[in-house]
């Protein structure tokens, strides 16, 4: 199997990513592709609360297109937080069961940035539209939330990208509405029934093991932010969390998988 590394939650932290990259040898100086036929695997959530998401997705989007010259491939997963700015985009005052009631607010909430809403062109969006839920490489599955909720989107990977995507694509506010208030934190932060909930999506999925962001390690380690340096491997090692807090004052780091 080809080296796979993988990135966390980035939250618009792109002087981090980039620092990130650069140490790894997956990036060179210029910011070019250095991974050869490696596999990079971007975990989701790539907006909101660092100063820079759009050009974060201008990165990846780059180097997914030098990464395939070279044999590699740059794998993208969808976040929670893309279809929250893609809701303060194109439906930002429709009414929402969220913290503030509408779309764009809601979004304001959850650390929206105005230079990304701004930034956003249609390449951007038909990116973010396309971008898998979830993927499965060998014995792994690579999945953005620590929830069962994929399984109200399908009972394979392939099933769960396709309703997520055309979810997407219809803009209808009530799908929006119901998906934002979704993906509950739910193998970290509630660990009474953890092991089974993992068990649940690695049946449904045919995987093994998983790897997963959208909690942050410090949440369910109650370390400092500032100390998460690596992964953390929980759950008789079934579960990977990669969240290190990026934009949130977490030095980040990028897993290489054993």
């Amino acid at each position: 199997m080809k080296q796979i590394f993988v990135v966390g939650d980035v939250h618009g932290d792109y002087d981090k990513v980039v620092g990130l990259l650069k140490n790894a040898g997956l990036i060179d100086h210029a910011l070019g592709w250095l991974g050869g036929q490696t596999v990079l695997v971007f975990i989701g959530d790539y907006f909101d609360r660092g100063p820079d998401g759009v050009s974060v997705v201008d990165l990846v989007m780059r180097l997914q297109t030098e990464a395939s010259a070279f044999g590699g491939k740059v794998e993208a997963l969808l976040g929670n937080h893309e279809p929250v700015i893609l809701s303060a985009l194109w439906m930002p005052n429709e009414p929402t069961d969220g913290p503030t009631g509408n779309f764009y607010d809601d979004w304001k909430f959850n650390g929206g940035v105005e230079q990304d809403l701004h930034g956003l062109t249609e390449a951007h969006t038909d990116w973010i539209i396309n971008l898998p839920a979830m993927l499965r490489i060998g014995d792994w599955l690579f999945l953005h939330a620590d929830s069962t909720d994929y399984l109200k989107y399908g009972w394979s990977v392939e099933d769960v990208n396709r309703s997520m995507s055309a979810l997407l694509r219809r803009r209808d506010p009530v799908e929006y509405n119901r998906l934002l208030g979704e993906f509950h934190r739910e193998f970290g932060d509630h660990v009474s029934n953890g092991h089974e909930r993992v068990s649940m999506v690695l049946d449904a999925y045919g995987a093994k093991r998983l790897i997963h962001g959208h909690t942050l390690i410090s949440n369910m380690t109650r370390q400092a932010l500032e100390t998460v340096t690596g992964p953390l491997v929980y759950d008789g090692g079934r579960s990977v969390n990669v969240d290190g807090g990026m934009g949130e004052g977490g030095r980040g780091f990028i897993y290489k998988l054993p």
